[in-house]
């Protein structure tokens, strides 16, 4: 009986030493290695090389130019489609008599001067300015220029539209204008009314100091 009994002992430790040796069963004391991770074949994509600018059809941007059409005498808004026509469109426009006026409805007016004289060959980026003046104006023998107080004197504003005087002088400074009739009149759209007097006189020299006009509409005289 204690033979059969030693028997048995050794025979389960024999099966449990083989159970443990065995690979399928999971068992053993050798630590499982992971597997390396795969090498990319992907080589790092190099950096984008930058483009020239392409104008909308596709070509590259270059110094376009082209003549310079003849456009004195042309109504504004016409001048304006035909210098678009040729590749210009850099366009503004400017009152040739100096009173400053916008040129709000363009079929308006109509054009006196150009600043690119015609028949000139320029790129189409240049900006073209119209000097003009309204349909039933004649256009001046000469472009009569904005006033400016340069050197800080007073100009000489008398003739000049109550507009193109105010936006002469600093932005700072106080202005009354007084109607020179007797009527009394609300002096509301600037640029038709021109300066008859002012106070300070021309070229006084400007400290701060308030100034006033007296104006009239434009067609009228100075009283």
């Amino acid at each position: 009986m204690r033979n059969r009994l030693a028997l048995t002992v050794l025979f389960t430790a024999a099966v449990g030493a083989l159970a443990a040796c065995d690979p399928a069963t999971g068992g053993g004391s050798a630590a499982k290695t992971p597997s390396a991770a795969p090498a990319s074949s992907t080589a790092p994509s190099a950096p984008a090389t930058p483009t020239p600018s392409a104008s909308p059809d596709g070509k590259v941007a270059a110094d376009v130019r082209a003549t310079v059409p003849d456009f004195v005498g042309m109504g504004l808004q016409a001048a304006q489609d035909k210098a678009q026509e040729t590749g210009f469109y850099g366009l503004t426009s400017h009152d040739s008599l100096g009173r400053d006026r916008m040129q709000a409805f363009d079929r308006n007016w109509k054009v006196c001067s150009q600043n690119v004289k015609a028949g000139t060959s320029a790129s189409t980026g240049t900006t073209l300015d119209f000097g003009s003046v309204k349909l039933d104006e004649t256009c001046p023998d000469k472009e009569q220029a904005a006033p400016t107080a340069a050197g800080g004197k007073m100009p000489d504003f008398r003739g000049r539209s109550v507009k193109a005087a105010r936006a002469a002088l600093d932005s700072g400074t106080s202005i009354t204008v007084n109607d020179a009739s007797a009527e009394d009149r609300w002096v509301l759209m600037e640029s038709n009314w021109k300066v008859c007097a002012q106070n300070p006189a021309a070229g006084t020299e400007l400290k701060g100091q308030p100034v006033t006009f007296t104006a009239v509409k434009f067609g009228e005289n100075c009283t």
